[in-house]
This record gives structure tokens, sequence and C-alpha cells, in this order.
């Protein structure tokens, strides 16, 4: 297989195991019963579950691909004398790959957190690290560590000067701080807004808020500090390139996305509500039971999500792949 093609397939291949986790995620909720007091009234639901995680290991494997698509395609960039149409597309799709996952994370920690402001129900503080904040640092980890590795630490080519590498390394530092102080100051604002709730057991007062928001600003401020700083350096000369592709085949690359976009939320919407289906309440709405798989459930409920799925694999890597067939036998 190509290379570049390689570089396609990586993302494609994380957003299916992301996809298969995502699933694994649904169904283990079922197991999940909400918990009710002595006298029979809902206290809550369990802090630590394990979708949680199996949420976030979804989004770590689709960022790894999507992270290895881009070290491969802007390889092969960079080796070629010339851009072909296939290694540009590869680079562009890599980089989109690589933008979705950071959202991905950066939703993830966002959910976890308005979702935990309303479930503290007398959790245990064990319980809360690990169903609430540790979810919510490992999201902001592996987000600044996707930034870092795919928009900053980029590897210097072999003919530049000493002078030139000391230059890139300073303006590597400062785009360094200018993308992940936002988002550090953005996981502290959260995790001290979680802190002040749980210790005090009510909903967050405005100065709380207040608080929230001056933290979230002063790292937009620092970090469009860094990133000015970033900007005064003189990057390294780019290697001349030439043109690849007129606008329709700019256009036909963007409704190949597209639809690869909307195929994928349709793919995890059906999986999700597939998994709903096998949950049988009771009489009295007081629990629970879950359904086995049966072969009409695997049909008619969840093969639609699993089809789609694939679609997206197979016809996204085909789309690629075929409008630039003359440059993979060139």
């Amino acid at each position: 297989m190509h290379t570049t093609q390689r570089a396609i397939l990586a993302p494609l291949l994380g957003l299916g195991i992301g996809w298969s986790l995502f699933m694994f995620g649904a169904w283990s909720n079922l197991f999940i019963q909400p918990e009710y007091d002595a006298a029979g009234f809902l206290t809550g639901e369990p802090a630590v579950r394990p979708s949680t995680y199996l949420y976030l290991a979804g989004i770590a494997v689709f960022s790894l691909g999507a992270f290895i698509g881009l070290k491969i395609s802007r390889t092969s960039r960079d080796l070629a004398d010339t851009d072909n149409g296939l290694t540009v597309a590869a680079y562009r799709f890599a980089n989109l790959s690589v933008i979705i996952a950071l959202a991905g994370g950066a939703v993830f920690a966002i959910a976890n957190f308005l979702a935990a402001l309303g479930t503290r129900d007398g959790a245990s503080l064990g319980d809360r690290i690990a169903g609430v904040y540790l979810p919510i640092v490992l999201a902001t980890a592996l987000v600044v560590v996707l930034l870092l590795v795919s928009f900053v630490h980029r590897p210097v080519a072999k003919d530049d000067s000493p002078a030139t590498d000391e230059g890139v390394t300073l303006r590597q530092k400062a785009l360094a701080w200018g993308y992940a102080l936002p988002i550090l100051a953005a996981a502290v604002a959260i995790i001290f807004g979680l802190i002040v709730y749980d210790i005090t057991g009510t909903s967050l007062e405005g100065w709380v808020w207040v608080i929230i928001q001056v933290l979230i600003a002063a790292g937009i401020i620092l970090g469009t500090r860094y990133a000015r700083r970033a900007k005064a350096e003189t990057p390294p000369p780019p290697k001349p390139r030439t043109a690849w592709a007129s606008g329709a085949w700019n256009l036909n690359f963007v409704l190949s996305i597209v639809f690869g976009g909307v195929v994928s939320i349709m793919a995890f919407t059906f999986g999700l509500e597939a998994f709903e289906e096998l949950r049988d309440y009771n009489f009295d709405y007081a629990g629970w039971e879950v359904e086995p798989f049966s072969l009409a459930w695997l049909l008619g409920d969840f093969s639609p999500a699993l089809v789609l799925m694939v679609l997206v694999i197979v016809g996204l890597y085909a789309t690629i792949t075929e409008r630039h067939r003359r440059d993979i036998s060139a």
C-alpha cells in the first residue's frame, strides 16, 4: 500500500475503532441502574461509569489515528519536490481529522463538567475524583498533547541552518504556550468550579462564575501574548510548491468530507439508539431489564449503524484515492 494511502486510512481506522468503543460504552450504560434510598426515593446514579472511560478511549483512539495520518502525510509532503493531488488531499484530511479530534476532547470535558454539576448526591471523594475529575484531566491532557505534537513540534528540514533551527525552536516554544495556555486555563476553571460545587453542595453563585470566566479570560490573554511572540518570529522559508487542483476539485473534496461527517453522526446516533432498544422498563419505571442480543435486533436496529460506519470508512477512502488514481500509478 502506498504511504499516502496509509495516511488516509489511519484516521478512518481510528474512527471505526472509536465508534466501536462508543458502542461498548452505550451497552455498558444499560447495566447502570438508578439508586434508591430506604424509603424508595431516587437518590441518583453511580458516580463512576465505565462508559465515561470507554467514550474517552474512543476519542483517544481516533486522535491517535488522526495524528498518525498527519505525521505520514506531512513526511510525504516534505519529501516530495512538488505537491501531487493525493499527498495534499491526505494532508488536508489528516489536519481536519486532528481538528475534529480536538473538538471531541473539548466537548467531552465540557459535557462531563456540566453533567457533574447536578449529580453529586453524596458520592464519596474517591468516586467523585474517578468519575468526574480524572476524565476531565485526561481529556484536557489529550487535547493539549495532540495540539502540541500535531501543530507545534514539527520536524525541521534537514537543509536548515543551526541559526534557523534556533529560531524555529523559539517560535515553537511560543506556539506551544499560545496553544496550551487557553486550554489549561479553561481546565483549571472547570475543576475550580467543580471543587466549589462539591464543597458547598449548592449551585454555583454569581461570583464563582465570575472567577471561572476570569481564569478563562486570563488564559486567552496570555495565549494571545505568546501567539503574538510566535508570529513575530520569522518562520523558515517554505518549500516552493505548485498549485495542485482546480476549484471543482476542491469542491468535490469538501463534499466528500461533508458526506463523511453527516454519515458518521448518523452511525453514532443509530448505534446509541439501537442499544436503547434493549432497555425494557418495568411497569412501575423503578428500573429496567436488559434484553439479550437477538437476530431481529441485530438486523433491524444495530446493522444500519454498522453499515453506515463501514460506508464512511470505505466511502471516504475510495473517494479520496479514486480522485488521484493517476497520481498513485505515477
